[in-house]
């Protein structure tokens, strides 16, 4: 058996390094290393993959969501919603901007912000939401829109797990995360789904005049060299990330398909073991890993543990070779950096719950069945013990 991998971007590369090595020499040669025509290649693909009209690339996935903030003319002292369950990045922009972050409490069944915690937590400042589509599924964003519609809110898609996942509204209609919201953002980072060779990230809009502040944005403020008209930051997706990301789109849902596969094949190890909980879709349009599954595209396979040491159990993976994450073990709202006076215990009980409780395993496109079968009868053997 090979060695097993958390994340096997080796074994991805090798599949498309006759193709990207080439691009990626290319722009060497060519020395159009930012802006390059490399760049925008790559962002009508995406637009076209996404079915968006607007997608500004930019440098990470943590400047993605800042940019989008700033794009929105937010000020500071506005109140803006997000999830408590969710890695930093996505709070930590909004405390930057000098926002006041709101964090509420997540769904036990998804880990997607509570549509009632939402409501809750709605006062005369809030001015926009942030759902996190974790691990790779939408939030209810059809609920989610219905309420910043009637209180005249933004909605920002932080969308850095979900890439190529589909939303299925009531209506049956299917669109792709990210492209929902006012405006979304998403990271390139290398683990992801779709992941470049060192940082990268992008903003997606359908609303024109918003795109064109963006693009000013990222691009030190300015529109035409020298001329700075808004205050801007310096966030490019370079050409070498581009090509990487260009060959790699063609492959997205073949890459997502994949984890499909493998997660159905977790999930069958596991089927009548009470004391795991297996990672569910809520997908109006299926409501369980279905074969035909397109709304969740495991950038994690996260599991909930009961009556279970999963300190224990992650000790014992990792002695047998198993890399595993636990994402996330603290609540936001016990960071030291966002420590606030206005929360509550009492609102956060699923937060509180699920950091004492989940564990991600391998996931990628690289996973056979020889390693999951000795992952997953790892995981038993420990339970039985």
């Amino acid at each position: 058996m090979k060695k097993i991998q958390m994340v096997d971007l080796k074994g991805q590369y090798n599949d498309i390094k006759d193709i990207v090595n080439p691009s990626i020499q290319e722009v060497i040669e060519n020395t159009a290393f930012i802006n390059g025509p490399k760049v925008h290649e790559f962002q009508g693909n995406l637009e076209s993959y996404l079915h968006v009209k607007h997608v500004i690339p930019c440098a990470n996935g943590t400047d993605a969501l800042q940019i989008a903030m700033m794009g929105l003319g937010l000020k500071p002292g506005d109140e803006v919603i997000t999830a408590d369950f969710t890695f930093a990045a996505t709070v930590e922009v909004i405390a930057l901007l000098q926002l006041t972050p709101v964090l509420v409490d997540v769904n036990e069944d998804d880990f997607n912000i509570n549509i009632e915690a939402i409501k809750k937590a709605i006062t005369p400042k809030t001015k926009a939401i942030v759902p996190v589509h974790l691990f790779g599924q939408c939030a209810d964003m059809e609920s989610i829109m219905e309420i910043a519609k009637k209180h005249n809110l933004f909605v920002i898609e932080d969308n850095a797990q979900a890439i190529g996942a589909n939303y299925t509204y009531t209506n049956g209609t299917k669109v792709k995360a990210g492209t929902i919201g006012n405006v979304g953002a998403t990271s390139f980072f290398p683990s992801k789904n779709l992941g470049c060779y060192g940082d990268g990230g992008a903003i997606f809009t359908n609303d024109d005049d918003l795109a064109h502040t963006i693009r000013g944005i990222v691009n030190h403020g300015m529109y035409e060299r020298y001329h700075h008209d808004v205050v801007g930051v310096n966030s490019r997706l370079d050409s070498i990330q581009a090509v990487v990301l260009d060959t790699k789109l063609p492959r997205l849902d073949d890459y997502n398909t994949a984890r499909q596969e493998a997660a159905r094949k977790y999930n069958k190890a596991f089927e009548g073991i009470d004391k795991i909980i297996t990672p569910k879709t809520v997908s109006r349009s299926c409501n369980d890993i279905c074969d035909t599954c397109d709304c969740h595209v495991f950038h994690q396979y996260t599991l909930r543990v009961k009556l279970i040491d999963r300190d224990g159990l992650v000790k014992h993976l990792n002695e047998n070779g198993i890399p595993c994450g636990v994402y996330y073990p603290i609540p936001l709202h016990k960071q030291k950096a966002y420590l606030d006076e206005r929360y509550n215990e009492s609102d956060f009980k699923v937060t509180n719950k699920l950091v004492k409780d989940v564990i991600s395993l391998p996931m990628h496109t690289e996973l056979d069945d020889e390693q999951i079968e000795f992952i997953t009868s790892t995981i038993i053997k420990f339970i039985n013990e």
